[in-house]
């Protein structure tokens, strides 16, 4: 009886444990990490109902193969780090070689971290070009009372982090829509990134793009430099509304044009789409909130949920 107890605890002791809500990134990942979980336990549990251990030497949590994976953790290194603002941050990350994260248009990836002993996992874009070799780049916010934030903030070069993924993502294909029109809220500008650049870089690609992007401050704006590069082709313009923000002579002449004050409301969306130069089809990207306002203002505008794209 002893002898059955010992196994006993010894199957208890490899049943895989259940993830804690703080694991779930939110993001309807495909795996999500519950559905890794199922999958672990169903094989457990044939494991254990055959007696064999064996067949569970396939479980692997995470890798150091530098190759992303939706089902495991593959460990990568920090190679930069550079602060835009007072709170984000530019990370850039270490791939083998010169290969590439291979990722479709706005697909993203999962972090893990632990904080005081809590596993916590959250979902960012990668902003780096699609194409890009020997390195990826993730924009990231960190909140002062956010458990993942705690973590990356300890990050220096050289340190290991563990990600997951892609999923999701805009099946973007060239020339399909005549004008997308991107709404980004801070960060929500990440996906929005690789996609313009791919419009830019393809010479037979005469997609029209209006990007809005919604900060509180032109100090909160991010990647001014790369904005504005993206926004001296002829297909591409960019408009920012600043909610905080009261004078727009306040700001660098190039910018007061195409710069509004206030929130993005009913009003200015109408005026937004109505100059546009094709019907537009809709990317939203921000918090919740955000998006739920957002498609609020786009049916006033007469934009159809079947134009709209919410990441």
């Amino acid at each position: 009886l002893q002898a059955m107890s010992d196994n006993e605890q010894d199957w208890l002791a490899l049943r895989p444990q259940e993830p804690s809500p703080s694991q779930c990134c939110g993001s309807g990942c495909k795996p999500c990490i519950y559905d890794v979980y199922e999958k672990e336990l169903a094989q457990w549990e044939r494991a254990k109902a055959m007696q064999d251990k064996s067949l569970l030497r396939g479980k692997k949590e995470q890798s150091n193969n530098s190759e992303l994976n939706p089902d495991t953790f593959t460990a990568f290194s920090v190679s930069s780090v550079e602060q835009l603002t007072e709170d984000t941050y530019q990370y850039k990350f270490e791939l083998p070689g010169n290969s590439s994260l291979q990722l479709s248009l706005g697909q993203h990836i999962v972090l893990r971290g632990v904080v005081n002993g809590l596993e916590v996992q959250r979902a960012y874009t990668p902003i780096s070009p699609r194409n890009a070799e020997g390195y990826f780049e993730v924009l990231i916010k960190c909140y002062e009372a956010g458990l993942m934030s705690q973590y990356i903030k300890t990050w220096r070069r050289g340190d290991v982090v563990f990600w997951r993924g892609p999923f999701g993502g805009f099946p973007y294909q060239p020339n399909k829509h005549g004008e997308l029109l991107m709404l980004a809220s801070g960060t929500g500008l990440a996906p929005m990134i690789p996609i313009l650049q791919s419009i830019t870089d393809d010479e037979e690609d005469e997609t029209f793009v209006t990007l809005v992007g919604c900060f509180s401050t032109f100090d909160k704006v991010y990647l001014k430099p790369l904005l504005q590069d993206l926004a001296r082709y002829w297909n591409i313009r960019i408009f920012y509304v600043l909610s905080q923000e009261t004078a727009l002579e306040k700001l660098p002449w190039s910018y007061q044009e195409n710069t509004y004050t206030g929130r993005l409301n009913e009003d200015l969306m109408k005026t937004i789409v109505n100059s546009c130069r094709r019907k537009p089809f809709v990317l939203i990207c921000g918090s919740s909130a955000f998006n739920e306002d957002m498609s609020r203002y786009l049916k006033a505008a007469g934009i159809e949920e079947n134009s709209c794209f919410v990441f």
